[in-house]
């Protein structure tokens, strides 16, 4: 078997390749590309910033961070660290349960997100590798094992999010989870191609 870095080689789809209609989710835009210097500190081998409506006309922004291996010390960053340090305050921490079609459920991060009056409901998890989970420590411990048991590390960190109390569509919290909670069970499914 041939190995990278000791590590078993994946093959995988580019994530430019990703679905531009996922459902009743169409992308709107281009892919959103990050600056230089975002670059150097995410360190991610490929990633995906772009938006989706719905048939509602509901905006969701889907971010997937892919790493090829985190063996050199890349790894995925989490919004708990990188959003703070970006002028965003977290609050109303709690989970979603995430039902994608023919794979199993899995439960996801769930938090309202405000940076000044701009408020957003935030979804995230780590997947990769056959698996989807919520607690970053749990998606690292299960990076050692599979790095030990499958020889692989790679793994993705994904992220959606979409805006609430929008004075056009007068979206609530309930209305923009069970939109972001659609978006990632279809999203997720698709993914194992691409990470």
């Amino acid at each position: 078997v041939w190995a990278f870095l000791g590590e078993a080689r994946v093959t995988r789809k580019a994530l430019n390749e990703f679905p531009s209609q996922i459902g009743a989710w169409q992308q709107t835009g281009g892919d959103e590309q990050f600056n230089e210097e975002t670059l150097s500190v995410l360190r991610a081998s490929d990633y995906l910033l772009r938006n989706y409506r719905d048939e509602s006309g509901r905006v969701a922004n889907f971010y997937v961070g892919y790493y090829a291996t985190q063996r050199d010390g890349a790894t995925y960053h989490s919004p708990l660290n990188c959003l703070p340090g970006s002028g965003w305050v977290m609050s109303q921490q709690s989970t979603v349960r995430i039902a994608p079609q023919g794979r199993p459920a899995f439960i996801a991060n769930k938090y309202v997100i405000q940076n000044g009056d701009h408020k957003e409901l935030l979804i995230y998890w780590y997947q990769g590798r056959g698996r989807a989970v919520a607690s970053e420590y749990w998606g690292k411990i299960y990076t050692v094992v599979d790095s030990v048991r499958l020889r692989r590390s790679d793994g993705a960190m994904v992220r959606i999010t979409t805006p609430l109390d929008d004075k056009d569509t007068g979206t609530s919290l309930d209305q923009a989870t069970t939109s972001a909670v659609d978006l990632a069970a279809k999203s997720s499914s698709i993914l194992p191609e691409f990470i």
